[in-house]
Protein backbone atom coordinates (compact mmCIF):
# COMPACT_ATOMS: atom_id res chain seq x y z
CA UNK A 1 0.00 0.00 0.00
CA UNK A 2 1.27 3.49 -0.82
CA UNK A 3 1.55 6.24 1.38
CA UNK A 4 -1.76 8.08 -0.04
CA UNK A 5 -4.44 5.74 -0.48
CA UNK A 6 -4.70 4.34 3.32
CA UNK A 7 -7.08 6.93 3.77
CA UNK A 8 -9.42 6.41 0.49
CA UNK A 9 -9.51 2.86 1.87
CA UNK A 10 -10.71 3.29 5.03
CA UNK A 11 -12.91 6.45 5.39
CA UNK A 12 -15.85 4.87 3.66
CA UNK A 13 -16.52 2.72 6.57
CA UNK A 14 -16.72 5.56 9.04
CA UNK A 15 -19.80 7.51 7.88
CA UNK A 16 -19.95 9.35 11.68
CA UNK A 17 -16.50 10.00 11.85
CA UNK A 18 -16.71 13.64 13.29
CA UNK A 19 -12.79 14.24 13.66
CA UNK A 20 -10.11 14.99 11.02
CA UNK A 21 -8.42 12.28 9.07
CA UNK A 22 -5.82 13.33 6.39
CA UNK A 23 -3.10 11.86 4.29
CA UNK A 24 0.68 11.77 4.59
CA UNK A 25 1.13 14.23 7.17
CA UNK A 26 4.57 15.38 7.10
CA UNK A 27 5.72 14.26 11.09
CA UNK A 28 8.46 17.33 10.72
CA UNK A 29 5.81 19.50 11.14
CA UNK A 30 4.28 18.66 14.64
CA UNK A 31 7.77 17.10 16.59
CA UNK A 32 9.82 19.22 18.42
CA UNK A 33 13.36 17.86 16.76
CA UNK A 34 11.60 19.08 13.62
CA UNK A 35 12.74 15.95 11.63
CA UNK A 36 10.85 12.60 10.22
CA UNK A 37 8.82 11.58 7.29
CA UNK A 38 5.23 11.47 6.67
CA UNK A 39 2.44 9.51 8.59
CA UNK A 40 0.16 7.64 6.15
CA UNK A 41 -2.65 8.54 7.56
CA UNK A 42 -3.20 11.34 10.60
CA UNK A 43 -6.06 11.21 13.16
CA UNK A 44 -7.36 13.69 14.98
CA UNK A 45 -10.74 12.48 16.89
CA UNK A 46 -13.18 15.39 17.95
CA UNK A 47 -13.62 13.90 21.62
CA UNK A 48 -13.36 10.20 23.13
CA UNK A 49 -16.63 8.77 21.55
CA UNK A 50 -15.41 10.11 18.10
CA UNK A 51 -11.73 7.77 19.01
CA UNK A 52 -13.69 4.85 20.22
CA UNK A 53 -15.91 5.11 17.18
CA UNK A 54 -12.79 5.14 14.96
CA UNK A 55 -10.93 2.36 16.66
CA UNK A 56 -13.79 0.61 16.31
CA UNK A 57 -14.12 0.85 12.58
CA UNK A 58 -10.58 0.40 11.72
CA UNK A 59 -9.26 -2.81 10.28
CA UNK A 60 -7.21 -4.56 13.02
CA UNK A 61 -4.23 -4.92 10.59
CA UNK A 62 -3.62 -1.96 10.31
CA UNK A 63 -0.92 -0.52 12.97
CA UNK A 64 -2.11 2.64 15.34
CA UNK A 65 0.54 4.82 17.16
CA UNK A 66 -0.44 7.96 18.90
CA UNK A 67 1.44 10.99 19.60
CA UNK A 68 1.48 14.33 21.60
CA UNK A 69 3.20 17.54 21.13
CA UNK A 70 5.80 15.45 19.15
CA UNK A 71 8.30 15.94 22.57
CA UNK A 72 10.41 12.87 23.20
CA UNK A 73 9.48 11.59 20.53
CA UNK A 74 12.05 11.08 16.96
CA UNK A 75 10.10 10.19 13.82
CA UNK A 76 12.55 8.04 11.13
CA UNK A 77 12.76 9.63 7.42
CA UNK A 78 11.37 7.45 6.30
CA UNK A 79 7.90 8.25 7.85
CA UNK A 80 5.16 6.04 9.78
CA UNK A 81 3.00 3.11 8.29
CA UNK A 82 -0.28 3.01 9.49
CA UNK A 83 -2.40 6.02 11.44
CA UNK A 84 -1.04 7.86 13.66
CA UNK A 85 -3.53 9.12 16.34
CA UNK A 86 -3.15 12.85 17.37
CA UNK A 87 -4.85 14.18 20.59
CA UNK A 88 -5.86 17.48 20.10
CA UNK A 89 -9.19 19.51 21.02
CA UNK A 90 -11.84 16.80 23.09
CA UNK A 91 -9.02 16.51 24.88
CA UNK A 92 -7.51 19.51 26.50
CA UNK A 93 -9.44 20.72 29.11
CA UNK A 94 -8.48 20.87 32.80
CA UNK A 95 -11.45 20.97 35.99
CA UNK A 96 -11.13 21.04 39.55
CA UNK A 97 -12.87 19.86 42.18
CA UNK A 98 -11.72 19.74 45.58
CA UNK A 99 -8.26 17.93 46.32
CA UNK A 100 -9.06 16.37 42.62
CA UNK A 101 -7.81 17.85 39.06
CA UNK A 102 -9.21 16.26 35.74
CA UNK A 103 -7.38 16.58 32.32
CA UNK A 104 -7.50 15.62 29.57
CA UNK A 105 -4.52 13.45 28.07
CA UNK A 106 -3.64 16.54 25.48
CA UNK A 107 -3.15 19.10 28.01
CA UNK A 108 0.42 20.14 28.32
CA UNK A 109 1.93 19.04 31.75
CA UNK A 110 3.13 22.58 31.90
CA UNK A 111 -0.49 23.45 31.83
CA UNK A 112 -1.76 20.98 34.20
CA UNK A 113 1.00 22.44 37.06
CA UNK A 114 -0.30 25.54 36.06
CA UNK A 115 -3.81 24.93 36.73
CA UNK A 116 -2.95 23.47 39.61
CA UNK A 117 -1.41 25.74 41.31
CA UNK A 118 -4.13 28.29 40.33
CA UNK A 119 -6.39 26.19 42.39
CA UNK A 120 -3.73 26.13 45.24
CA UNK A 121 -2.80 22.29 45.03
CA UNK A 122 0.72 21.62 45.78
CA UNK A 123 2.33 18.39 44.37
CA UNK A 124 2.04 18.68 40.78
CA UNK A 125 4.34 21.79 40.44
CA UNK A 126 6.99 19.30 39.36
CA UNK A 127 5.52 19.09 35.76
CA UNK A 128 6.63 22.40 35.51
CA UNK A 129 9.54 20.53 34.01
CA UNK A 130 8.15 17.88 32.43
CA UNK A 131 8.07 18.85 28.11
CA UNK A 132 5.02 16.57 26.68
CA UNK A 133 1.31 16.07 27.55
CA UNK A 134 -0.42 14.12 30.02
CA UNK A 135 -1.04 11.01 27.79
CA UNK A 136 2.78 11.06 27.53
CA UNK A 137 3.05 11.07 31.30
CA UNK A 138 1.03 8.02 31.56
CA UNK A 139 2.65 6.04 29.13
CA UNK A 140 6.68 6.40 30.46
CA UNK A 141 5.47 7.86 34.38
CA UNK A 142 6.80 10.86 33.59
CA UNK A 143 8.88 13.38 36.09
CA UNK A 144 10.92 15.79 36.96
CA UNK A 145 12.61 16.83 40.37
CA UNK A 146 12.03 13.85 42.78
CA UNK A 147 8.54 13.68 41.64
CA UNK A 148 6.61 10.83 39.38
CA UNK A 149 3.39 10.53 37.67
CA UNK A 150 2.66 7.60 39.78
CA UNK A 151 2.67 10.06 43.03
CA UNK A 152 -0.11 12.10 42.02
CA UNK A 153 -2.06 10.00 39.45
CA UNK A 154 -5.58 8.69 40.79
CA UNK A 155 -7.07 7.19 38.48
CA UNK A 156 -7.56 7.62 34.19
CA UNK A 157 -9.30 6.53 31.18
CA UNK A 158 -8.13 4.83 27.90
CA UNK A 159 -9.52 3.29 25.02
CA UNK A 160 -8.01 -0.01 23.83
CA UNK A 161 -7.84 -1.20 19.66
CA UNK A 162 -11.44 -2.33 19.62
CA UNK A 163 -13.12 0.85 20.56
CA UNK A 164 -13.68 -0.06 24.11
CA UNK A 165 -13.57 2.61 26.97
CA UNK A 166 -11.68 1.98 30.29
CA UNK A 167 -10.91 3.11 33.92
CA UNK A 168 -7.71 2.18 35.25
CA UNK A 169 -6.41 2.87 38.93
CA UNK A 170 -2.85 4.05 39.96
CA UNK A 171 -2.43 0.78 40.60
CA UNK A 172 -3.20 -0.93 37.02
CA UNK A 173 -0.37 1.31 35.47
CA UNK A 174 2.41 -0.55 37.40
CA UNK A 175 4.55 2.54 36.95
CA UNK A 176 8.44 1.67 37.57
CA UNK A 177 10.91 3.95 36.25
CA UNK A 178 10.08 5.88 33.24
CA UNK A 179 7.62 2.63 32.53
CA UNK A 180 4.24 1.96 32.77
CA UNK A 181 2.65 -0.68 31.77
CA UNK A 182 -0.70 0.43 30.34
CA UNK A 183 -1.34 -1.73 27.22
CA UNK A 184 0.24 -1.87 23.53
CA UNK A 185 -2.45 -0.14 21.70
CA UNK A 186 -4.33 1.23 24.43
CA UNK A 187 -4.87 5.14 24.22
CA UNK A 188 -5.10 7.52 27.41
CA UNK A 189 -7.74 10.07 27.16
CA UNK A 190 -7.82 11.90 30.76
CA UNK A 191 -6.68 11.52 34.01
CA UNK A 192 -7.24 12.78 37.18
CA UNK A 193 -4.41 13.64 40.08
CA UNK A 194 -4.57 14.88 43.40
CA UNK A 195 -2.92 17.31 44.71
CA UNK A 196 -2.95 18.54 48.30
CA UNK A 197 -4.03 22.37 49.73
CA UNK A 198 -1.43 24.65 49.29
CA UNK A 199 -0.21 28.15 49.20
CA UNK A 200 -1.28 29.68 45.52
CA UNK A 201 2.55 32.33 45.83
CA UNK A 202 4.42 29.55 47.53
CA UNK A 203 3.94 26.89 44.47
CA UNK A 204 4.05 29.54 42.34
CA UNK A 205 7.31 30.17 43.34
CA UNK A 206 8.04 26.99 43.39
CA UNK A 207 7.18 26.76 39.45
CA UNK A 208 8.97 30.03 39.03
CA UNK A 209 12.19 28.40 40.19
CA UNK A 210 11.94 25.20 38.38
CA UNK A 211 11.58 27.50 34.89
CA UNK A 212 14.73 29.21 36.16
CA UNK A 213 16.69 26.22 36.63
CA UNK A 214 15.79 24.69 33.28
CA UNK A 215 16.28 27.46 31.45
CA UNK A 216 19.92 27.55 33.36
CA UNK A 217 20.59 24.23 32.68
CA UNK A 218 18.56 22.67 29.76
CA UNK A 219 18.59 23.86 25.91
CA UNK A 220 15.08 24.05 25.99
CA UNK A 221 15.43 26.55 23.12
CA UNK A 222 16.75 24.46 20.79
CA UNK A 223 15.34 21.81 18.66
CA UNK A 224 15.15 19.06 20.68
CA UNK A 225 13.33 16.07 22.16
CA UNK A 226 13.86 16.51 26.13
CA UNK A 227 16.12 14.06 28.19
CA UNK A 228 17.66 11.41 25.57
CA UNK A 229 18.50 8.03 27.91
CA UNK A 230 17.27 7.25 30.66
CA UNK A 231 19.43 7.21 33.78
CA UNK A 232 20.58 3.84 35.10
CA UNK A 233 20.15 2.76 38.45
CA UNK A 234 22.56 5.16 40.61
CA UNK A 235 23.91 7.11 37.69
CA UNK A 236 23.24 10.21 35.94
CA UNK A 237 23.41 9.67 32.14
CA UNK A 238 24.62 13.03 31.33
CA UNK A 239 27.79 12.15 33.76
CA UNK A 240 28.93 8.94 31.88
CA UNK A 241 27.74 11.05 28.35
CA UNK A 242 30.14 13.64 29.73
CA UNK A 243 32.92 11.12 31.07
CA UNK A 244 33.28 9.97 27.42
CA UNK A 245 33.91 12.52 25.64
CA UNK A 246 30.64 13.22 23.88
CA UNK A 247 30.00 16.49 25.33
CA UNK A 248 29.41 18.68 21.98
CA UNK A 249 29.66 15.45 19.71
CA UNK A 250 28.71 15.71 15.97
CA UNK A 251 26.83 13.87 13.57
CA UNK A 252 25.56 15.81 10.66
CA UNK A 253 23.98 18.35 11.65
CA UNK A 254 23.15 16.90 14.58
CA UNK A 255 25.08 17.77 17.71
CA UNK A 256 25.10 16.39 21.92
CA UNK A 257 24.00 20.07 23.68
CA UNK A 258 27.05 21.95 25.37
CA UNK A 259 24.79 22.94 27.32
CA UNK A 260 23.11 19.42 28.81
CA UNK A 261 24.65 16.49 27.25
CA UNK A 262 21.93 14.51 27.65
CA UNK A 263 20.11 16.34 24.98
CA UNK A 264 20.78 15.97 21.23
CA UNK A 265 20.09 18.96 19.33
CA UNK A 266 19.09 19.50 15.71
CA UNK A 267 21.02 22.37 14.61
CA UNK A 268 19.10 23.18 11.39
CA UNK A 269 19.51 20.75 9.23
CA UNK A 270 20.04 16.93 10.92
CA UNK A 271 17.95 14.32 9.62
CA UNK A 272 16.42 11.39 12.17
CA UNK A 273 19.41 9.73 10.98
CA UNK A 274 21.63 12.20 12.13
CA UNK A 275 20.01 12.23 15.70
CA UNK A 276 20.19 8.42 16.15
CA UNK A 277 23.38 7.78 14.29
CA UNK A 278 24.90 10.10 16.94
CA UNK A 279 22.84 8.64 20.17
CA UNK A 280 24.34 5.44 18.91
CA UNK A 281 27.40 6.77 18.87
CA UNK A 282 27.20 8.00 22.52
CA UNK A 283 26.00 4.81 23.63
CA UNK A 284 28.96 2.89 22.26
CA UNK A 285 31.60 5.57 23.30
CA UNK A 286 29.75 5.34 27.00
CA UNK A 287 29.41 1.38 27.27
CA UNK A 288 33.27 0.96 26.09
CA UNK A 289 34.12 4.11 28.48
CA UNK A 290 32.26 3.31 31.69
CA UNK A 291 31.05 -0.37 30.44
CA UNK A 292 27.35 1.31 31.14
CA UNK A 293 24.62 0.11 28.59
CA UNK A 294 22.31 3.64 27.80
CA UNK A 295 18.55 2.64 27.35
CA UNK A 296 16.95 5.44 25.11
CA UNK A 297 14.25 7.36 26.81
CA UNK A 298 13.71 9.31 23.56
CA UNK A 299 10.87 7.13 21.65
CA UNK A 300 11.97 6.04 18.00
CA UNK A 301 9.41 5.28 15.33
CA UNK A 302 9.11 5.01 11.98
CA UNK A 303 10.92 3.11 9.07
CA UNK A 304 14.55 4.45 8.20
CA UNK A 305 14.60 5.98 4.74
CA UNK A 306 14.64 3.20 2.47
CA UNK A 307 13.75 0.72 4.36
Amino acid sequence: MSFSDLVTRISPAMPKLRGRLIANQPMADITWFRVGGPAQAMFSPADEEDLSYFLAHLPAEIPVMVVGVGSNLLVRDGGIEGVVIRLARGFNETSVEGNLIRAGAAVPDVRLAQAAADAGLAGLAFYRGVPGTVGGALRMNAGAYGRETKDVLVEARAVDRQGKVHVLKNADFRFSYRHSELPAGWIATQATFRGEPGDKAAIQAEMDKITEAREATQPIKSRTGGSTFKNPPGKKSWQLIDAAGCRGLIVGDAQVSELHCNFLINRGNATAADIENLGEEVRRRVKEHSGVELEWEIVRIGKKEGA
